[in-house]
């Protein structure tokens, strides 16, 4: 028999990359697609390679960092429909400092939007990075949006390795941290995740209430115009309010 060509070898990828939309099983993804397992699992397992997706023996197969950050610079162009573009904007102007966004893939976050700060200093991050979520502001109030039971869970299969002498590393500090974020709005990082940074972030739900992404302020601890996490994350959270609200969450 002769080898598919090029074109059928395209099609079944894309019909894998539409059906892992909304199904994450093997067997699911074969039947929705056509066809044989053996073939969706072997696409499936480039596209793990590669980043494009991802998986665990719990959840299945799901969306990868690659992938997502794709998807992300498409979103970019989305987010003044959503009203997030000029919220961030705003942010941004009113701290002169790095304002992200950033959506879950797999057991990590990946920036989707990223306005840089009028500083002389960068940051590292860029749309498309992949970063933990135990040890970063915008990572922490992701996993605050989220079922204790379901936080235990990540952590089993991830762990929570140190990144500086702050990062939580142990399940009970973590969840003693994710519960204060819960109750003042706003997840903090002091150092947790790079040293001298400081961060606070907050998360974006739409008109289900579902957890779709979190916002942030990323700022050089050292920097004499920095402005203290205190008054940073009360102001991150009401913008993450803000544009929920656009999505159409409900209000309490």
């Amino acid at each position: 028999m002769a080898a598919p060509s090029p074109v059928n070898a395209v099609e079944k990828v894309l019909a894998v990359l539409e059906a892992l939309a909304e199904h994450r099983r093997l067997t699911d993804l074969a039947r929705s697609t056509g066809l044989a397992k053996s073939t969706v699992h072997r696409i499936l397992q480039t596209m793990v390679e590669g980043g494009f997706a991802v998986f665990d023996e719990d959840n299945g197969y799901g969306p990868g960092p690659r992938m997502v950050g794709l998807a992300g610079r498409t979103l970019g162009e989305l987010d003044t429909s959503v009203g997030a573009e000029p919220v961030m904007r705003r942010l941004q102007e009113r701290f002169s400092a790095t304002v992200h966004m950033a959506v879950i893939a797999g057991d990590e976050a990946v920036y989707v939007r990223k306005l840089e700060g009028n500083k002389p200093y960068r940051m590292v991050s860029r749309v498309g990075m992949s970063i933990p979520l135990h040890c970063t502001g915008i990572g922490k109030a992701l996993l605050a949006a989220m079922a204790e039971e379901d936080v235990a869970s990540l952590v089993q299969r991830t762990g929570l390795p140190r990144r500086t002498p702050r990062t939580l590393t142990t399940l009970d500090a973590l969840m003693a941290d994710l519960r204060t974020t819960r109750d003042r709005g706003w997840a903090g990082d002091v150092e947790e995740n790079e040293d001298g940074i400081v961060c606070a972030g907050a998360a974006i739900r739409d008109h289900s209430g579902r957890m779709t992404a979190a916002i942030s302020v990323s700022q050089l601890r050292s920097d004499p115009t920095a402005v203290a996490l205190d008054v940073v994350g009360p102001e991150v959270a009401a913008a993450a309010a803000e544009v929920s609200t656009g999505l159409g969450a409900r209000t309490t």
